[in-house]
């Protein structure tokens, strides 16, 4: 891998920056170059959320990812908003538990993985992103296995590390789905 630049996308509450974070210190655990920049709007919780993340073999020019290479969307309105940003050959990745509408691009691959439901069927309500994440892993291989573990290790505080476990549970499944 040279360069991907992915953009995450949905409401605040849903994971977003955290599922951003997780991608970044995996790739800092292979020595990558990285940039991860968060972006909410004022009301947080509920409100619009985004976070872009920059992995590279090489120095990497500006932080903001404007053509991703990846997006994942998990609300319409983030879906509506980028879709037609992801440069042709991309992927868009869409939790089809929320987004029901179809991407109407030829030139990208489509992914749709019930994120929501999967989370939520297993017990792990609020973990969606995590699923999503497993799938954006068994899409694109943007590192390893350990060190996506590893990196999902250094995101969680010291004060949430009981939810370990259920993160793991959830990357697993959407690597399976």
């Amino acid at each position: 891998m040279s360069d991907l630049n992915v953009l995450f996308a949905g409401f605040g509450g849903q994971g977003i920056l955290f599922t951003g974070k997780v991608m970044a210190y995996a790739a800092l655990v292979e020595d990558k170059e990285l940039s991860w920049l968060p972006s909410y709007g004022p009301e947080m919780r509920g409100g619009t959320a985004s976070c872009s993340v920059c992995i590279s073999d090489k120095a990497i020019g500006s932080p903001l990812v404007v053509n991703p290479d990846v997006l994942v969307a998990m609300n319409l309105p983030s879906l509506e908003k980028y879709m037609d940003d992801v440069v042709p050959g991309g992927i868009i990745i869409v939790d089809s538990s929320i987004v029901q509408r179809e991407v109407e691009r030829e030139d990208v691959k489509v992914v749709r993985i019930d994120a929501s439901r999967i989370a939520e069927e297993n017990g792990l309500k609020g973990a969606a992103n995590m699923v999503i994440l497993g799938k954006l892993f068994k899409e694109t291989g943007f590192c390893s296995a350990e060190s996506l573990d590893l990196g999902l290790q250094k995101s969680i505080p010291p004060k949430k590390a009981a939810l370990l476990e259920n993160n793991r549970k959830a990357i697993a499944l959407g690597i399976e789905n």
